[in-house]
């Protein structure tokens, strides 16, 4: 759905409004921001239920070269974090905010989350695989291969509730050397579902150029994934897509939620993305500039309600905190956290 005249007024007004903010703020913390913080946008009145007026955005870590696949982890009270070029895992802890590296080497990790039982799943680039950290420490490995040929490097992944676990494989893994090795594509870019209780793995779509980020709605009904292969195929729209989830297992009725063009500043690429309980689509986005990168909010119907302005491009984002209502951001070199007036949908 397509923003109305007023809704992109407001959106290029009020970025343009805040142009500098981003950059010219202190991010150490030392200087604190007044409130409310200008950088969380309220572009729709919808949207205003959400922000709180006396938090502010925080850079909690920086330091990294390209940090992606934050997961929540609800019982050990952390944060999973891939930073990918460095080929390690970083871990926040929400006791004390101390960050280390809790895998090296990651495999080039990229997205990550946690199943029912708690064992954090991860997408590598390295091993073109997806695997599952068993309790007593060994790896599991779920996927590496489809019809007999290697993925070209599994990034981003979800949980159902009946076990099933979603992942994408866009292949950013194996274009260059810096975030794995790299490597020709043998098989089109595509989602596939892996069946927890017999391993049998299924494609539920190929119709996405690069299909990248992906998120279930809080009713697990529908699907939603970024496209970001404008990245490499000049053809591609720069979309949000959703599918209607059948039996839980099966795709259908692909259609386009969101298209990413915001009025005076173009359109960018949605990648991690994450809903909330109360249906809301909030993705990581960039490769615009100021104004325009950080996360843009969506409400069902898929009107841009509000935006939280970063200075780097944000890569991926999730829920967490001991109330699952601080959202946490990972943004180029940068690990970012704000917290909201609503809570995650999901479990990580």
């Amino acid at each position: 759905m397509q923003l109305d005249r007023r809704s992109f007024v407001t959106a290029a007004l009020g970025a343009a409004a805040l142009r500098a903010q981003t950059s010219e703020r202190d991010w150490s913390g030392k200087n604190p921001i007044r409130y409310p913080d200008p950088d969380v946008v309220v572009l729709d009145k919808k949207f205003g239920k959400y922000k709180i007026g006396n938090t502010a955005i925080q850079r909690l870590h920086t330091g990294m070269l390209w940090a992606e696949g934050p997961a929540w982890n609800g019982a050990g009270r952390y944060l999973v974090v891939s930073d990918i070029p460095n080929n390690v895992q970083m871990r926040w802890l929400e006791e004390d905010g101390h960050v280390s590296v809790f895998r090296n080497p990651s495999g080039y990790s990229n997205g990550n989350t946690f199943d029912w039982q708690g064992r954090q799943l991860s997408c590598e680039h390295l091993n073109r695989r997806v695997v599952r950290y068993e309790h007593n420490g060994t790896v599991s490995v779920l996927a590496d291969k489809w019809n007999g040929k290697p993925y070209n490097a599994p990034n981003d992944i979800v949980v159902h509730p009946d076990g099933g676990i979603w992942f994408t494989d866009p292949g950013y893994g194996i274009l260059g050397a810096y975030e794995g090795q790299k490597a020709d594509l043998q098989i089109k870019e595509a989602v596939y579902r892996i069946d927890d209780k017999t391993g049998k793995i299924a494609m539920v779509t190929e119709e996405l150029y690069k299909p990248n980020g992906l998120c279930f709605s809080p009713d697990y009904k529908r699907l939603y994934i970024c496209d970001t292969g404008a990245s490499h195929y000049p053809e591609a729209p720069k979309i949000i897509q959703v599918y209607d989830v059948v039996d839980g297992t099966r795709l259908q009725k692909g259609r386009r939620y969101v298209s990413m063009e915001l009025a005076g500043k173009g359109a960018g690429l949605a990648d991690g993305i994450r809903a909330d309980t109360d249906g809301n689509i909030w993705t990581g986005a960039g490769w615009v500039g100021e104004g325009y990168d950080g996360v843009h909010i969506f409400d069902p119907e898929g009107q841009r309600i509000g935006m939280i302005l970063l200075p780097e491009i944000c890569a991926n984002i999730c829920f967490g905190g001991t109330k699952r209502n601080r959202l946490f951001m990972t943004a180029g070199q940068s690990l970012y956290a704000v917290y909201v007036e609503t809570r995650g949908a999901h479990i990580a």
